[in-house]
């Protein structure tokens, strides 16, 4: 990657001080998403035999966002910075068909994750023979839709080029008003990689809102708070890289001069946001992401503080109640202290809440229909103890 030659020369159309804060928020969004997503891979590295069929959505969606933060960023923030773009016309290209790829496994990824989680809640008897085959090939299907729309331009179908200000590569949107066949690329990558997932995703969740809404069976609650978690990063994601369909198809289907750059700037920004969302909401609130990052965390402060720890035990205060606690798949914590509903045999007297001379017993309280009862967690299944994703 050489500088600018004199007959690619892509110099900024926004103010310096536009380009001068658009490098800045790059720069933060580039080292966030490098701890936020390179963090959870590492955490599913080191739980993969525990791993779950539709957790491999969540590792495949944070690997095409660390994709799109190593090849993107290193560009954007150093031309951002210089006020023009810095590369040649082929880092141009790979940049712009970078972006498109990794741009479109994420969204395809996560409509085919609320497809899986439609298929478990609505249609059980399916979903239960959802196995690590299945995830694996939906994977592996899932870029092979992204990289056909991101090949696409390097055909001849379709035509990559300079974003509208100038300090970075996409697809030309000003290619539709001159070529027929970009018009028709234009067209069904917006249909197929917009319109369609949007569409796929909002009846799924809403399929299993009504399901879970209009069931009374207790198994069906403990799928709330894990649904909650997939949504929430759903419409994190659309919402990120919703302003930039917006000004593209302006720009596509409307007069190209019309649409101001700045608006392209802040589109883009938005856009490159979504590499964010997925590592915040898993990491901070997945019970059994969170309680891993929990005993890395506390590990890694009492090596560097040359501290002594006992096993399943954290010094830090902040991290006790996480590492000293379990949650049941509602989101609910299950804590591991002393409990005040042990039953006390007739013979052995209660001190303080205790039954004297025996351990503790750690209960949990389920729910069935419109009754609750409380019985011990060790006599508790794995399956139920577990997430749903």
């Amino acid at each position: 990657m050489g500088n600018a030659s004199e007959s690619f020369i892509l110099v900024s159309r926004i103010s310096k001080d536009n380009d001068f804060l658009m490098g800045t928020i790059y720069a933060i969004f580039g080292v966030l998403s490098m701890l936020g997503n390179g963090t959870l891979l590492c955490i599913a590295y080191r739980k993969k035999s525990s791993l779950k069929p539709a957790e491999f959505f969540v590792v495949n969606l944070a690997i095409s966002d660390l994709g799109m933060t190593i090849t993107l960023f290193p560009l954007a923030i150093p031309s951002a910075f210089a006020h023009m773009w810095l590369f040649n016309k082929i880092t141009c290209t790979i940049y712009a068909f970078c972006g498109v790829l990794f741009g479109l496994s994420s969204l395809t990824n996560l409509t085919v994750l609320s497809s899986v989680c439609w298929l478990k809640v609505c249609c059980p008897n399916y979903g239960s023979k959802f196995t690590y085959w299945h995830a694996s090939l939906l994977v592996a299907g899932v870029w092979c839709y992204a990289g056909v729309f991101a090949v696409g331009p390097l055909s001849g179908w379709g035509q990559y080029g300079a974003e509208p200000y100038g300090t970075a590569c996409c697809i030309d949107w000003h290619a539709p008003s001159e070529k027929s066949s970009a018009m028709s690329y234009i067209v069904c990558l917006f249909f197929f990689c917009y319109i369609v997932p949007c569409t796929v995703i909002f009846l799924s969740y809403t399929f299993i809102l009504m399901t879970v809404r209009g069931s009374r069976q207790a198994n069906f609650t403990r799928f709330f708070f894990p649904l909650q978690l997939s949504v929430a990063v759903c419409i994190g994601f659309l919402t990120a890289w919703s302003p930039y369909a917006v000004v593209s198809m302006w720009a596509a289907f409307g007069n190209p001069a019309t649409v101001p750059p700045m608006a392209f700037a802040l589109a883009a920004i938005f856009a490159k946001s979504s590499t964010l969302y997925n590592p915040i909401v898993y990491l901070l609130f997945k019970p059994n992401f969170r309680k891993s990052l929990c005993r890395d965390v506390a590990q890694c402060k009492s090596m560097f503080c040359g501290c002594s720890t006992h096993k399943g035990t954290c010094r830090d205060a902040h991290f006790k109640d996480d590492c000293n606690s379990t949650r049941l798949s509602n989101g609910l914590p299950e804590n591991h202290g002393s409990c005040q509903h042990c039953a006390c045999p007739a013979s052995t007297p209660r001190l303080g809440g205790h039954c004297e001379g025996l351990s503790p017993q750690q209960t949990a309280r389920i729910l069935q229909g419109s009754q609750h009862s409380e019985v011990a967690v060790s006599q508790l299944s794995n399956e139920l103890q577990s997430d749903f994703l």
